[in-house]
């Protein structure tokens, strides 16, 4: 039988996913609400199965394997996994730069 985690959203991945919401429906209220459901969907099926997703790989270079990641393209759903739980940490575009969104992030801790 499978081990179901529970799945947090941390309040950064929350504001990522909001913050690209926002951002979609200024030109279309459906692609955005789309966008919404593809990537929420996305981060709920790492609760079934959370070792699916690879180590992501520019954490992956300088040894940290703790986050892994579920692509929604073009989105990248980076998230971690306690004993029970999921923990969606950060929804990043993977267009652009991850070590800069990374850096931005923790300056603002």
């Amino acid at each position: 039988m499978c081990k179901i985690y529970k799945l947090k959203w941390t309040k950064s991945a929350k504001d990522d996913l909001l913050s690209i919401v926002e951002y979609i429906k200024k030109d279309s209220p459906i692609v955005a609400k789309d966008v919404y459901k593809k990537i929420r969907e996305k981060a709920k099926s790492s609760n079934f199965f959370p070792l699916k997703g690879r180590v992501v790989p520019e954490l992956q270079r300088e040894g940290i394997t703790i986050y892994r990641e579920v692509i929604a393209t073009p989105w990248r759903i980076i998230y971690k996994v306690g004993d029970d739980t999921v923990y969606i940490m950060m929804i990043i575009d993977s267009r652009q730069n991850f070590e800069g969104i990374l850096l931005h992030k923790l300056l603002k801790l």
